[in-house]
């Protein structure tokens, strides 16, 4: 195993990425953890506050990121093994910053409403794209280049069809088939070509009622398609985050301690 390490990792320039990984699962989980033990008021677990403000942990991450991200800049060059070290400080940075993606996006306290979900997601893509540069992916197909010139004008048309796709297919609402496609550009052309879901941007400016060329039965489609299939794959997901993260859509009266 030590030597697997070695020669996948460690010798292919990859240990502060895997550093960065490792962090941004740990934060988060011990992250989710605190939150959830201050929600039900055990122990001495408790939120950080300044007189009557209320800290949130997304201000530690900022901090973490500037000085991670800053750091890095200072001993990239110098050895790998300092640099992973601040990459991991970036880490913990990130998941605290995207594990309160949510509030930044609403500007407002939404942590353990529904809309806190989205900070899950946040943090499961940040993940998933991570841990897909480990094995070696690269986005977009960019080091198809040969080195000559017209290797370089392939690998630039590529890149160029496949982000046209992946921006088609994020805006028909389908973020997961998106994200991967960036990586496996072959998914990217069913995920463009498909129905759009219903609630997406691509659906409210090309079907929906009142966009600039109406198609009602494509928007019937959509909603049978979004309600037969999507449906239980979204339950099952909301399911295993809430079994990581906690429950999201409390009545409201529960929430006005925050956590």
């Amino acid at each position: 195993m030590g030597d697997l390490f070695q020669q996948r990792i460690v010798d292919t320039g990859r240990l502060p990425l895997f550093c960065f990984f490792v962090a941004l699962i740990g934060a988060f989980i011990f992250t989710r953890i605190n939150v959830r033990l201050i929600r039900a008021k055990i122990g001495w677990f408790g939120n950080v506050n300044v007189g009557d403000m209320h800290i949130h942990h997304v201000v530690f991450g900022v901090v973490l990121t500037m000085l991670g991200g800053v750091s890095g800049l200072l001993v990239s060059g110098v050895s790998q093994g300092w640099y992973a070290l601040t990459a991991a400080v970036f880490g913990v940075g990130a998941a605290l910053v995207l594990d309160e993606f949510a509030l930044i996006l609403h500007l407002h306290d939404v942590y353990w409403e529904e809309e806190g979900r989205t900070s899950v997601d946040a943090v499961f893509i940040a993940i998933a794209i991570t841990g897909l540069l480990l094995l070696g992916l690269r986005p977009l197909g960019w080091e198809r280049s040969d080195g000559t010139a017209e290797g370089a004008l392939l690998a630039a048309g590529v890149i160029v069809a496949n982000l046209v796709l992946a921006t088609v297919t994020l805006l028909k609402g389908k973020i997961w088939t998106g994200m991967a496609g960036l990586f496996v550009p072959i998914l990217l052309i069913p995920g463009a070509l498909r129905l759009a879901r219903p609630g997406s941007p691509w659906a409210h400016w090309f079907f929906a009622p009142g966009s600039r060329r109406p198609q009602p039965r494509k928007m019937v489609r959509a909603e049978r398609r979004e309600e037969r299939w999507r449906r239980p794959v979204i339950r099952a997901k909301i399911a295993f985050q809430e079994f990581v993260s906690g429950r999201h859509d409390l009545p409201s009266s529960r929430l006005r301690s925050r956590r």
